[in-house]
């Protein structure tokens, strides 16, 4: 194992952290909150700790990756990049207790957006926008900014994306990794910026604006209001945000395919995406009809809390206008339902994803009808393509491991918290899908302050588990990940 080059890599994802820092300092200035100091600590610790392993680690010229360390790199990355996340919130005293500060930091890297925080009021507006930064920088992957930036960082940076990158395979746009990872960030900027001036226009302010679009963009669902979008009391402003969550749950590749000439082909060519689509307007409609009773006949208020709901929780941002935890039982399981399914491959959501979810119905498909005519062999296909039985048998293996570590999580968590089974189960759930609030305890108008340092800890664990596919992190707890060969 390549020791020198995994830290000298690690060393560059600290110095672009330490850059990304830089926004919220200079607001911070501006706001004069009382945050200038510990924004710039933060950035100075995390910058000098990132030079010294960038230039201080030397290491061979020809070095190159291989599959493993991608998988190290990756985890310990991740890792890294939110304990000096972290740092802002100790330093500015916000969050005083470091399990809190890395709950915070964790769940916006991986944009989970669930949180700590109880009062909004008073939080310094320069940590603030480092809280929300922290999910776009999270939401199309840390590795993949970097290389974008630094595309000759490393040989076979191709290990690095495959890793992080969500999706059971990785489709490169072009033939080169650094290329592939600039587009993709291309269309990331171009969307945020589109969200940002759709919603000045809509009168929102510029700050209130930008936080709300960094966060629709990593899928990640911070807001600077205890209310998160109910506080702008706006539909126009509802409805712009849940059209950018339903888009920024697309596969990128997608936009890129529209921009050579697919145009809208594009999109209803793809399997996936119509399944994403039709899941989405499925929840839609079953939930508008069951809170009919609850909204007392009124079905177009129904419709409208039931659009941004499942907007929000099949893009897994976890944005909330309504406290959905009273909506009737039914409403609950289809929320819990497009929860575990999440948005597309190849977007910034979380979840099992939908390919996946494709491919498992399909398996299951053939399965049964093997039964009845065990001699008649059925290809599983996806876009017209057939699927080869390792892919299949892969995506059966990781929903096996997705569902065991939910329920391990919510069987840890239920040590050292005074809460029903459903607020464990789903607070559980909502940390490997990525999603923010779930019901119970941890509900849309509740989050996780009242559970205890162990709980915390293990909820950011299951978030960083869950945001980079299981693999990475299973394999850095291995012996065999730290051998030399």
């Amino acid at each position: 194992m390549n020791r020198k080059l995994i830290l000298r890599v690690l060393g560059s994802m600290l110095c672009i952290e330490a850059i990304a820092m830089l926004p919220a300092l200079l607001l911070s200035f501006h706001y004069r909150d009382g945050d200038s100091a510990a924004m710039g600590q933060s950035i100075l610790v995390t910058g000098l700790l990132g030079i010294f392993l960038f230039f201080c680690v030397r290491t061979e010229k020809d070095a190159h990756l291989r599959l493993k360390e991608g998988f190290i790199i990756t985890a310990l990355g991740w890792i890294l990049l939110s304990l000096c996340g972290a740092l802002p919130f100790l330093f500015s005293h916000t969050l005083p207790r470091f399990e809190d500060a890395f709950f915070e930091s964790v769940s916006g890297f991986t944009t989970t957006g669930a949180s700590v925080v109880n009062r909004f009021e008073g939080f310094p507006r320069g940590v603030m926008f480092w809280r929300a930064s922290t999910h776009w920088i999270g939401g199309m992957g840390v590795l993949v900014l970097t290389l974008a930036l630094l595309p000759k960082l490393t040989g076979r940076s191709s290990h690095l994306v495959k890793a992080e990158s969500p999706g059971p395979s990785l489709s490169k746009l072009v033939p080169k990794t650094g290329a592939t990872a600039k587009i993709l960030y291309r269309i990331y900027i171009v969307l945020t910026a589109a969200e940002f001036l759709t919603l000045l226009l809509l009168g929102l302010s510029p700050y209130d604006a930008a936080l709300h679009s960094l966060s629709t963009a990593g899928t990640g669902g911070f807001s600077n209001y205890g209310a998160s979008v109910a506080a702008f009391q706006s539909v126009p402003v509802e409805m712009v945000i849940s059209l950018f969550m339903f888009l920024f749950g697309i596969n990128f590749a997608l936009y890129y395919k529209a921009f050579l000439g697919d145009h809208i082909k594009a999109f209803y060519k793809d399997e996936e995406f119509r399944w994403y689509a039709g899941i989405i307007v499925a929840a839609i409609l079953l939930i508008s009809v069951f809170n009919l009773s609850f909204y007392h006949g009124d079905y177009w208020t129904s419709l409208r809390y039931s659009i941004f709901t499942v907007a929000s929780t099949a893009s897994t941002t976890g944005f909330v206008t309504v406290d959905y935890g009273v909506w009737p039982a039914a409403s609950h399981m289809i929320i819990v339902i497009i929860m575990f399914i999440g948005s597309c491959a190849g977007s910034t959501a979380g979840g099992i994803k939908v390919v996946r979810i494709n491919m498992i119905c399909k398996l299951s498909r053939r399965n049964i009808r093997s039964t009845g005519q065990p001699k008649k062999m059925e290809v599983v296909r996806m876009d017209g393509k057939a699927v080869d039985e390792a892919t299949l048998s892969q995506v059966a293996q990781f929903a096996l491991m997705y569902i065991a570590l939910w329920l391990l999580g919510a069987l840890l968590l239920s040590l050292d918290g005074p809460f029903d089974v459903l607020t464990h189960l789903t607070a559980s759930l909502t940390c490997v899908s990525n999603v923010g609030p779930g019901l119970g305890a941890v509900g849309p108008v509740s989050n996780f302050a009242a559970y205890g340092p162990f709980a915390k800890v293990v909820s950011a664990m299951l978030m960083l588990f869950g945001r980079l596919e299981l693999l990475p992190m299973f394999i850095l707890f291995t012996r065999s990940a730290w051998h030399k060969y």
